[in-house]
C-alpha cells in the first residue's frame, strides 16, 4: 500500500467514513459509498441522542443546585421569606395520619353523615395548601423562574466557552482532462476531454472559542479554528491549516462606564428582591385566604346546624298544637300556620346544608385536594374563636404599614430603577465611540498532519470604531418613554401610599363595626332565647299564638348565625389588619404568629 493510499485510508477512518469505491464497488457508483457512510452517520447520531437524554437529569439537578443558592442567597435579605422554598411537590396528600369523627352530625341528614371522615384542623389545613395547593405552586414556580433568569444574567459576565465542528463529504463533476503531443511543438500538453470525471473530496472544520464581558473592562472575544480538506479522487492534495484569534472592544461614548454594562445585571438582581417579597406578601395573603376559608366552612356548618335546629323546634311545636286543636283549645288556623312554617323551615334546612357541603368542596379545591377526599374541619376551632381586637390607633398602624410594606418598598426601588432608566436613555443619545483591538496567529498551509499556529504568522492591529448616529429617532423615543415612565413611576408610588392610608383606616373601621356586631348579636341571641321559652309556656297552656312562635324561633335562629358570622369576620378582619401593616408573621406549614400587643379579649 502507498503512503498516500495509507493517508487516505486514515483519514476516512477518523471520519468514521467506510472507505472511497474500490474497483469492484464504482460501477455501483458513489451513492452506494455514501449510503453505507449515513448508514455509519446515524448511528453516531443516534448515540449522540442517547447520551443527551441521559443527560437531561445532569441539567436539571444543575439548575435546582443555582437556584437553590441563589435564592438562599437573596433570602436572607427578605424579611419572613420561607426558608425551606422549594417547588419540589408531592403528587397525593397523606390523611392516613388525620383523626376519624365519630358523631353521626345528625342535622347533616342521613345521607350526609360524617362518621369516618377525617378530621383537619386549621393548622393542618394549612400546611396540606402550602404543600399541595395548585394556585401556591404556581406563585413558588414564578420565583424559581425568575431565580433562573438571574443565573442567566449573571452568566454573562463570566468566561463563556463555545466549540463547532462540522464534516462533509461532496460529490461533483469537472470536465476531464488528458495529455497530448502538441503537433507544431511536438512537447505533451494537458487539454481538456469531452468527458465528465466524477471527483470526491472530504472537509472538516472545528472551532474552539471564549467570550468574557468583563465589568468596566470590555469584550474579550478568543478563538481557535483549524480546516481540513483534501480530495479522495482526483487531484490528491490535503489542505491543513489552523489559527488563534483574539478580539477586544472597549466603548468610550455610548454604553460605557461600569454601570451601564451591568444595567441588564442590576435589573435582574433587583427584579429577584422583588419576586421575593411578592412571594412574602402572597405567603401572608394566602394563610389569611385559607383560615377564612376554613372558618366560613364551619360558619355554614353551623348555620346548618342552627337552621335544623329551628326545624326540628317548629316540628315539635306543630305535634303540640296539633293536640290542643284535638282538644278544642286551639284554632285550627293556628296549626296550619304552624305546618306552613315548618315546611319551609325544613326547605331552608335542606338549602343549608347543601351550601355546607358546596363550601367543603370548595375548600378541598384550594387545598390542593380531590372533591373525593372524605374529610371535615374541626368544629372546635370556631369554639376556640375570641374577640382579640388590636390595640393600636389608626394613625399608628398607618405609620407602621408605610414602613413595613413589601409591596411600597418595590414601588420605591423600581422609581430608582426608571431614575436609571432615563440617564441610560440619556448615554444612548452620544455618538457611538468603540475602542477595538485584534491579535492573531496562523499555520502555514500543511499537506500532511496537524499544523499548530507560528509564533512568526502574527497579525494584530488596533483602531477606534465611530459611528456618529445620525438618525437618532430611536433613542429619541427611547429617552422620551423613560421620562414618561419615571413619572408614571412616582405617580404609582404616591397612588399606593394613598391607597394603603385608606385601606389601614377601613381594615380599622371593619374591625370596630365587627366588635359592635359580635356584641350586639350576643343580646339578640339571649333576647331570642328568651323570646322562645316564653311563647313555649304560653303554648303549653293553650294561650301562645302562632305567628308569635314563628317569629321568635325565627329570630333566634338567625341570632345565632349572626353570633357565629359575626365572630368569623372579626377574627378575619383581624388577620386582614395585620396582613395589610405587614407584619403579619408566617411559619413554614402557613402558620401565622399571633401578632402581640395589648388586647381587649372577649370570648363568645
Amino acid at each position: 500500500m502507498s503512503r498516500a493510499d495509507a493517508e487516505d485510508r486514515g483519514v476516512n477512518e477518523r471520519l468514521n467514513f467506510s472507505g472511497p469505491p474500490t474497483a469492484d464497488e464504482r460501477p455501483r457508483g458513489a451513492g452506494h459509498w455514501l449510503v453505507r457512510s449515513l448508514d455509519h452517520g446515524g448511528r453516531l447520531a443516534a448515540l449522540l441522542v442517547l447520551l443527551a437524554g441521559c443527560s437531561t437529569s445532569h441539567y436539571r439537578k444543575s439548575a435546582d443546585k443555582d437556584v437553590a443558592a441563589t435564592i438562599a442567597e437573596k433570602s436572607a435579605k427578605v424579611p419572613n421569606m420561607d426558608p425551606q422554598f422549594t417547588i419540589e411537590q408531592t403528587n397525593q396528600a397523606n390523611l392516613a395520619s388525620l383523626p376519624t369523627a365519630t358523631d353521626k352530625a345528625e342535622f347533616l341528614g342521613a345521607e350526609a353523615s360524617e362518621r369516618g371522615a377525617r378530621v383537619l384542623s386549621l393548622e393542618q389545613s394549612l400546611q396540606l395548601a402550602v404543600r399541595h395547593s395548585r394556585l401556591y405552586q404556581s406563585r413558588k414556580e414564578l420565583v424559581y423562574l425568575e431565580a433562573l433568569n438571574l443565573t442567566a444574567a449573571r452568566h454573562q459576565f463570566a468566561p463563556i466557552f463555545s466549540a463547532r465542528g462540522s464534516a462533509n463529504y461532496e460529490v461533483s463533476t469537472v470536465q476531464g482532462t488528458e495529455i497530448r503531443v502538441n503537433q507544431l511543438t511536438g512537447q505533451p500538453e494537458v487539454v481538456l476531454s469531452d468527458s465528465l470525471v466524477e471527483r470526491n473530496s472530504v472537509g472538516a472544520r472545528g472551532s474552539v472559542g471564549a467570550n468574557w464581558l468583563i465589568r468596566d473592562v470590555g469584550r474579550i472575544s478568543t478563538a481557535f479554528t483549524t480546516d481540513f480538506f483534501r480530495f479522495l479522487t482526483g487531484d490528491p492534495s490535503v489542505v491543513t491549516r489552523s489559527q488563534v484569534a483574539a478580539t477586544f472592544t472597549r466603548p468610550l461614548l455610548r454604553n460605557a462606564g461600569y454601570k451601564t454594562q451591568i444595567e441588564s445585571l442590576t435589573l435582574a438582581e433587583r427584579s429577584m428582591f422583588y419576586s421575593l417579597r411578592e412571594f412574602v406578601r402572597y405567603r401572608k395573603q394566602f394563610s389569611v385566604d385559607v383560615a377564612a376559608a376554613y372558618y366560613r366552612v364551619l360558619a355554614s356548618r353551623d348555620a346548618a346546624r342552627n337552621t335544623y335546629l329551628g326545624y326540628r323546634s317548629f316540628k315539635q311545636s306543630a305535634a303540640r298544637t296539633r293536640a290542643l286543636v284535638k282538644e278544642g283549645r286551639v284554632k285550627l288556623a293556628e296549626l296550619g300556620r304552624l305546618e306552613q312554617q315548618e315546611l319551609s323551615q325544613e326547605t331552608s334546612w335542606i338549602a343549608a346544608v347543601r351550601n355546607y357541603r358546596l363550601a367543603l368542596d370548595n375548600f378541598k379545591i384550594q387545598l390542593g385536594l380531590s372533591t373525593d377526599a372524605n374529610v371535615v374541619l374541626d368544629d372546635t376551632e370556631l369554639a376556640h374563636l375570641a374577640i382579640l381586637h388590636p390595640n393600636l390607633p389608626a394613625e399608628e398602624a398607618t405609620r407602621v404599614a408605610l414602613a413595613a410594606r413589601l409591596d411600597v418598598q418595590n414601588l420605591r426601588n423600581q422609581l430608582e430603577d426608571n431614575e436609571r432608566a432615563v440617564k441610560l436613555a440619556a448615554d444612548n443619545l452620544k455618538p457611538q465611540l468603540d475602542l477595538t483591538a485584534s491579535a492573531s496567529l496562523s499555520s502555514p498551509q500543511a499537506k500532511s498532519g496537524f499544523p499548530l499556529p507560528d509564533i512568526d504568522r502574527y497579525r494584530w492591529g488596533a483602531g477606534l470604531d465611530f459611528d456618529p448616529s445620525l438618525d437618532r429617532l430611536p433613542q429619541r423615543n427611547a429617552y422620551r418613554s423613560a421620562l414618561i415612565r419615571r413619572e408614571q413611576a412616582k405617580r404609582a408610588l404616591t397612588e399606593s401610599e394613598d391607597t394603603i392610608k385608606l385601606q389601614i383606616r377601613e381594615d380599622w373601621r371593619g374591625l370596630e363595626q365587627a366588635r359592635r356586631s359580635y356584641e350586639n348579636s350576643e343580646i339578640g341571641v339571649r333576647l331570642s332565647e328568651r323570646r322562645v321559652k316564653e311563647q313555649e309556656l304560653l303554648a303549653q297552656l293553650g294561650r301562645g299564638r302562632a305567628q308569635d312562635q314563628v317569629d321568635a324561633q325565627n329570630d333566634l335562629t338567625a341570632a345565632k348565625n349572626q353570633r357565629t358570622q359575626t365572630l368569623v369576620d372579626h377574627t378575619v378582619a383581624r388577620l386582614r389588619f395585620w396582613e395589610h401593616l405587614g407584619i403579619l408573621f408566617i411559619k413554614e406549614n402557613g402558620q401565622w404568629k399571633e401578632t402581640s400587643d395589648d388586647r381587649d379579649t372577649k370570648k363568645p
